[in-house]
């Protein structure tokens, strides 16, 4: 029985912490806000019960009295209860509030700290909150407070510190911010600016003065969550913006691909990209008691090749050795082919060389390729997904080479039709669909209604097909790789 109060930074999962990562791996039940992203909370094991307790500005659909009651409830049951907050748990996120009914009610508590959006803000805005030139110390208000009154700030004390002032939750109190500072006597020429979303792909930020600011908030329809910073530093941002620069800044992808699966959407948050995850496949290892894997490494002597066409099937593989104690030496008479170099990179992982990829990434290459290196009265174990594509064992069956296909795994249907996507599918409110298999082209069908604008991004050619097959405009990567999609997209 414990509850952990963690800090989920600003927005995506790359500014998750790795405790905050490992605490969420074991929780029972998680109490989550209202700004914690999906990638974040994809983190979250399936099994793990999840509350969605966030709150809007003069909207709290779970009142913070009943927060409390929850988390007292689940400990009580015996539970792991993670509460996920947006930012650092002790920075205007009333965390203090609920250690202290937790410790009233002698519940055990920790607390993982997160980045906090009045620092995060800033950074992704290029703005150094500190510099030895202008600013010796920053300072972190609230505008908002309690019943929604009207906050009681000291605006003559702030402004004789001469630092850099960051307001959090203050784009309704922009005005009497800004009017605050002026009164206290700052110049209405000192540099200013709001930060809105920031750190993800929808932030957007704008520039002004303390005197300009609340007009060009207004202008631009700023909306919560957003930081204001008032400072000598904001005249950095335009030099220091490093964030803007990203070479698919403004682009909006929706990435179609298998749970779990997310080395494409970090590839293209990192260039920064808006990604929209639709997991559509679950890979489902077929390896329990009796399994044909296991049937078949019993007689693993008989094979000279072990032959893998994903990355998926690597591990599963890997996994079922190391769980079921079978010596990883009972494979060093093997060759081990694999159909592409993202496979041969998961193989890479366990410590062993790959003897063969073909020069194209797709199972006939690999099939081709195999049969001018498998000498007379050489077997291949072929370990893959259940129902995968042909082209691999008739092409080698047709050659005369002796195989087993052995199916380690299966994917399975498993796809969340929310109203927001579907709504968003038949929109086409996307730059790019972006495809890492024919299976996900499928998926994608069953719920768009129209293709004809849909400008589909796609992994190799099997699945560039699948997609013309709708009339997509289809791009297909140069290579069957994440990368040479992500390079497609860059062009």
């Amino acid at each position: 029985m414990k509850v952990t109060l963690v800090g989920a930074g600003p927005g995506g999962k790359g500014l998750l912490t790795l405790k905050a990562f490992e605490v969420l791996q074991t929780a029972d039940v998680v109490l989550y806000d209202r700004f914690v992203s999906e990638d974040i909370l994809a983190v979250i094991p399936d099994s793990a019960e999840k509350i969605d307790v966030g709150k809007h500005a003069g909207n709290h659909p779970v009142p913070q009295d009943e927060i409390n009651e929850l988390l007292l409830e689940k400990a009580r049951q015996g539970k792991n209860v993670v509460r996920l907050k947006g930012g650092d748990p002790f920075v205007f996120a009333r965390g203090g509030e609920e250690l202290e009914f937790l410790a009233e009610n002698n519940i055990p508590f920790e607390v993982v700290p997160g980045v906090s959006s009045a620092i995060a803000a800033a950074v992704y805005a290029g703005i150094p909150l500190t510099h030895r030139d202008y600013a010796s110390s920053f300072h972190i208000i609230t505008a908002h407070a309690k019943n929604n009154e009207k906050p009681d700030i000291d605006f003559n004390a702030l402004v004789k510190l001469n630092g850099t002032l960051v307001f959090l939750m203050g784009v309704a109190a922009i005005g009497d911010i800004c009017e605050g500072c002026i009164s206290a006597g700052m110049d209405k020429d000192m540099p200013a600016a709001i930060v809105e979303n920031a750190t993800v792909n929808s932030q957007r930020k704008f520039l002004g003065t303390v005197a300009t600011l609340p007009k060009i908030a207004r202008a631009n329809n700023v909306k919560s969550p957003a930081v204001i910073i008032i400072g000598k530093v904001c005249r950095f941002s335009a030099r220091y913006d490093w964030f803007s620069r990203k070479p698919l800044r403004n682009k909006r992808i929706l990435v179609v691909r298998v749970k779990g699966a997310s080395k494409l959407s970090d590839s293209l948050r990192e260039l920064g990209c808006d990604v929209i995850e639709m997991p559509c496949l679950r890979i489902a290892p077929l390896t329990g008691s009796g399994c044909m894997l296991g049937k078949k490494l019993e007689n693993i002597k008989d094979y000279s090749w072990l032959v893998f066409t994903s990355g998926a099937g690597v591990n599963i593989f890997f996994d079922y050795l190391i769980e079921n104690e079978i010596d990883i030496r009972e494979l060093s008479h093997l060759k081990i082919a694999c159909v592409g170099v993202e496979t041969k990179k998961e193989v890479n992982k366990h410590g062993i060389k790959a003897d063969y990829v073909p020069a194209e990434y797709n199972g006939a290459a690999l099939a081709y390729g195999l049969t001018g290196l498998v000498k007379n009265g050489e077997k291949l174990f072929i370990a893959r997904a259940k129902d995968a594509d042909k082209d691999l064992t008739h092409i080698l069956a047709n050659a005369g080479v002796v195989f087993d296909d052995v199916p380690i795994y299966e994917k399975i249907r498993d796809m969340k039709k929310t109203d927001t996507l579907v709504s968003a599918i038949a929109r086409n409110d996307f730059d790019f669909v972006a495809f890492t298999s024919s299976s996900a082209v499928e998926c994608f069908a069953e719920i768009a209604t129209q293709f004809g604008k849909i400008k589909a991004v796609c992994i190799g050619e099997k699945t560039a097909s699948a997609a013309r097959s709708y009339g997509m405009e289809v791009y297909a990567s140069k290579e069957a790789t994440i990368m040479s999609m992500v390079e497609k997209l860059c062009l």
